[in-house]
């Protein structure tokens, strides 16, 4: 059936698949709801999609460096609205996780680029001084945050989620997400991360995407993209896998899959080990 465009476009909240319920074409707080505060600088609010692992895995990373950058995590379960509280919208107006703030200095952080940039320039980690490499490494975290949405509110939401499956779409997004891969196949060809022999943001941020894609953790599309011709993205995403750092980041605010693997809140090294949901029973 050929869909005609109306002349003034109005939302239908039956329309929206499987995230109809959290998904309205209005900003702003729906609900009075402070957020919760822990005793650290840092405190975070978030949800261990791919977007809000890219800051658990930078704060971790940091911890294992040396840095004092212990934070507070606090779950916000976005299919329950927590996002749209008025406290979470206080720090980020668009109502999207991650959020954080900094109590030390009264600074409110959203978008993951912004939060990952900010964090590095305060501990002077992960991201060069040096202009050429500080560039590359921006370079590529700008090009994961313009290619993510076409990976995920693209070919994820059309070929995973999408009440129905329309071939139009599935083409176009599929097409779109197998040149994405082959742009990082092709640098990791010559390089072991990203922005050249240096760990930085730009890897943190793409591997909870990508990496989790060619490792058949998102959309159940690793046969149907052929994931495994892309040897260079494989490589990378186990050498990053295998860092401790990484793997306790993924935990972080995770309350989905294998009780020893969720966390649903961190305040404490110690809590990776005395709180995953195996152990409290919840």
């Amino acid at each position: 059936m050929t869909y005609t465009p109306p002349k003034v476009w109005t939302w239908d909240a039956e329309s929206g698949g499987q995230f109809a319920n959290i998904n309205r074409p209005i900003a702003g707080a729906t609900h009075d709801k402070e957020l919760p505060v822990g005793e650290h600088d840092l405190q975070l609010y978030s949800l261990a999609t791919p977007n809000g692992v890219k800051v658990t895995v930078m704060l971790e990373e940091l911890l294992e460096s040396g840095h004092e950058a212990e934070y507070d995590a606090w779950l916000i379960n976005i299919q329950e609205g927590d996002q749209f509280g008025s406290g979470f919208v206080d720090i980020n107006p668009n109502s999207k996780i991650p959020a954080m703030l900094d109590k030390s200095n009264g600074v409110k952080v959203f978008e993951t680029g912004s939060i990952l940039i900010y964090l590095a320039e305060k501990y002077g980690a992960f991201l060069s001084t040096d202009i050429a490499k500080r560039t590359e490494t921006l370079n590529w975290l700008f090009w994961l945050h313009g290619s993510a949405p076409y990976l995920g509110g693209g070919f994820g939401h059309f070929y995973a989620y999408a009440p129905e499956k329309f071939e139009y779409p599935i083409n176009r997004f599929a097409m779109e997400a197998k040149r994405q891969l082959d742009v990082l196949d092709r640098n990791l060809a010559e390089r072991q991360f990203l922005a050249g022999d240096e760990y930085t943001i730009a890897d943190m941020a793409t591997a909870p995407w990508y990496g989790a894609l060619v490792k058949g953790l998102v959309y159940d599309a690793a046969e149907f993209l052929d994931v495994a011709s892309y040897t260079n993205v494989i490589r990378w995403t186990d050498e990053i896998n295998a860092r401790p750092a990484f793997k306790r980041g993924k935990m972080v605010n995770r309350a989905w899959g294998e009780p020893s693997e969720q966390l649903h809140e961190r305040h404490s090294a110690d809590d990776f080990n005395t709180k995953t949901q195996d152990k409290v029973g919840e």
